[in-house]
């Protein structure tokens, strides 16, 4: 299976010290190196992820080949997300990591396979890595992720948490 992430799971997972989850959901996960660079190299985010990005050896950082690709696509995303994109077409991702509603977005268009920080926690649980994820969703808004009550209560919901 090829996966390919954008940088607010990492950071996600990282932050809720949940980063291994990526592990052993995925044999590898591939990276663009703009998304490697907000991670761990523009030091973006202070926590777990530039330290877990860099020492994951089932973390792929891949150069993107379509340059005039992720061009066109920064008149909407930024650039990770773009790049993202792009490498997760260049190596025929089945998933690409993106919590990004206009990346998402783009991925329906693009007709690609998305799954987000959210849908990671509820794929660990329902495999067995976790037992609960409901104190993640917690963790995760007081570090200041934007979820809403509305999908707070639909996630637990599938959970069978609520």
């Amino acid at each position: 299976m090829i996966v390919v992430s954008n940088t607010t799971p990492l950071i996600g997972l990282a932050s809720i010290g949940r980063f291994s989850l990526l592990g052993q959901l995925f044999e590898e996960v591939h990276i663009p190196k703009a998304v490697f660079e907000e991670a761990v190299a523009a030091g973006r985010e202070t926590g777990g992820a530039r330290k877990e990005v860099s020492a994951a050896a089932w973390i792929k950082v891949v150069k993107v080949k379509d340059h005039l690709a992720v061009e066109v696509l920064l008149d909407e995303l930024d650039l990770g997300e773009a790049e993202a994109i792009v490498l997760a077409r260049e190596l025929k991702a089945d998933w690409v990591l993106m919590d990004e509603k206009k990346g998402r977005r783009k991925l329906d268009q693009l007709g690609m396979q998305k799954i987000g920080t959210l849908g990671l926690l509820l794929k660990a649980k329902e495999l067995g890595y976790i037992k609960s994820i409901r104190e993640d969703l917690d963790q995760l808004r007081m570090k200041g992720f934007s979820i809403s009550q509305p999908v707070i209560d639909a996630v637990l919901m599938q959970a069978n948490e609520k």
